[in-house]
């Protein structure tokens, strides 16, 4: 798996990953269909720890039966996921001379995956638990308290599956090679929208820009 990354936007630390894929869960999920092109999915996802020294962790999910996407996970299983986390326009007002151009800042986690079809209603209804947890924990006792020709229905309408993450390429683009234009950014940031703010945030996360006590 290979994205363009220059040395400065690049983050080995597994814990700022895994952060983006349970704070942004809301995926693409890559594959190859029949025909050899590229298939892609947008869901939801969730995290949860690998066994072993060194695991990436397991992505849990499912699609809709129709959806022809768990028959290409079940025949060819290798897939990558990216999650997709702030981003925002950078205006060149940010720095203190005017031989400067724009740039789009962002958050991404890419991942390689081997994927696993799950079969049976247990595990279905184990995934769609895990992602009421996640989302809206309040729904569970809802969710039980529905008959079971309803929730049978419903379980016998999607494909769940597991992908384990083989590799993470984990991408900070906070123009953290421009030390000049930090503050600005932060100033600017700060007074924007939800993806400014939270790029906002992860420049504070990083260091950038805060002034050293």
């Amino acid at each position: 798996m290979s994205i363009y990354l220059p040395t400065q936007f690049q983050s080995t630390d597994p814990m700022m990953a895994q952060t983006i894929m349970r704070s942004h869960p809301f995926a693409s999920l890559i594959s190859v269909d029949d025909d050899a092109c590229p298939f892609v999915t947008h869901l939801p996802l969730h995290w949860e720890p690998g066994e072993g020294e060194g695991a990436h962790g397991v992505l849990l999910g499912h699609c809709a039966m129709g959806n022809p996407h768990w028959k290409f996970l079940r025949d060819r299983p290798q897939a990558v996921v990216t999650f997709m986390g702030p981003h925002a326009y950078m205006s060149p007002k940010v720095y203190p001379d005017l031989a400067r151009v724009p740039t789009w800042n962002y958050i991404a986690v890419h991942c390689k995956v081997q994927a696993r079809v799950l079969d049976g209603e247990p595990a279905k209804d184990a995934l769609l638990k895990q992602l009421i947890a996640d989302h809206e924990p309040a729904y569970a006792a809802q969710w039980r308290g529905l008959s079971h020709d309803y929730t049978e229905r419903m379980l016998r309408g999607i494909v769940a599956f597991s992908l384990e993450i083989n590799e993470v390429i984990c991408k900070l683009k906070v123009n953290q090679h421009r030390p000049e234009a930090h503050a600005r950014m932060l100033e600017m940031y700060d007074a924007g929208g939800p993806g400014e703010q939270g790029l906002a945030h992860w420049m504070r996360k990083l260091g950038l820009g805060v002034a050293s006590a």
